[in-house]
């Protein structure tokens, strides 16, 4: 299913961007060495109540997972990269971090995801891999352009990652939201300009580069949902949601 929005759909849909940007930020903010990956499901549950939202992971239950995921956000720690299942772990100095929180509000999805280092210790190639998928996502947003193809973000995210020394993983990778979490069309991570799916105003992207130091294999862990490096390298992973519109892609998912 892919979802075309009106613009009165998409100004809808704005406070569940900005609610997933400002919970991310809070989050972020609370998190240290010692915090517990349970205490970061808590305190995102807690807002999610504050706010009246509903979360789009607790229930959710895809081929790919052993759902349902029964927790509200996402943990993913060092060589965890996607749909880590928080649990009884303590973070330490330089653990890398990523958190990924996707909410319904009033019907409308948003999704976003933001890797950092836990505490002072901070290791310079840890850093380098967390600005790469930032930048690459600053591409990929600047070619979601109307008249454009899903190709074109895909090119210039694999662009800038190939280019940092990174191998791409084309299993995972950004998707369509509206008034459903993951929807037409797939958006990889890498990919050739001018194929795929049309772009036009109305669409909500979620537009989402992550790597692997050294590799672009995956493995499962017990739990049946956290993807991790074949080779226990770290990774990191940046996530936007975008609305497509008449003046060009704005970004739903800041901070404010």
């Amino acid at each position: 299913m892919i979802e075309v929005l009106t613009p009165a759909q998409v100004d809808a849909a704005r406070p569940a961007g900005r609610f997933v940007g400002a919970t991310l930020a809070e989050l972020r903010r609370r998190t240290e060495p010692g915090t517990n990956l349970l205490d970061i499901d808590r305190w995102a549950r807690e807002l999610i109540a504050q706010r009246g939202a509903v979360s789009c992971y607790v229930d959710y239950a895809p081929s790919f997972g052993r759902g349902p995921f029964g927790k509200v956000i996402c943990t993913s720690v060092n060589d965890a990269v996607l749909h880590g299942l928080p649990h009884d772990y303590v973070l330490a100095d330089g653990d890398l971090l990523t958190l990924d929180f996707a909410v319904s509000v009033d019907g409308w999805v948003a999704d976003a995801a933001v890797s950092f280092v836990v505490g002072d210790r901070v290791d310079p190639e840890d850093q380098r891999m967390i600005d790469a998928t930032r930048e690459a996502l600053d591409a990929g947003i600047a070619a979601a352009g109307s008249g454009r193809k899903v190709g074109d973000i895909s090119h210039a995210i694999g662009h800038v990652l190939t280019g940092a020394g990174y191998p791409v993983n084309m299993e995972f990778g950004g998707h369509g939201v509206g008034s459903t979490m993951h929807q037409d069309p797939h958006i990889s991570n890498n990919g050739l300009r001018g194929r795929g799916y049309p772009l036009r105003p109305g669409l909500l992207l979620a537009i989402e580069p992550w790597v692997m130091a050294d590799t672009d294999r995956l493995r499962i862990d017990d739990d049946g949902w956290t993807l991790r490096s074949a080779t226990g390298c770290r990774t990191a992973h940046t996530e936007h949601t975008i609305a497509l519109t008449e003046d060009g892609p704005q970004i739903l998912t800041l901070a404010e």
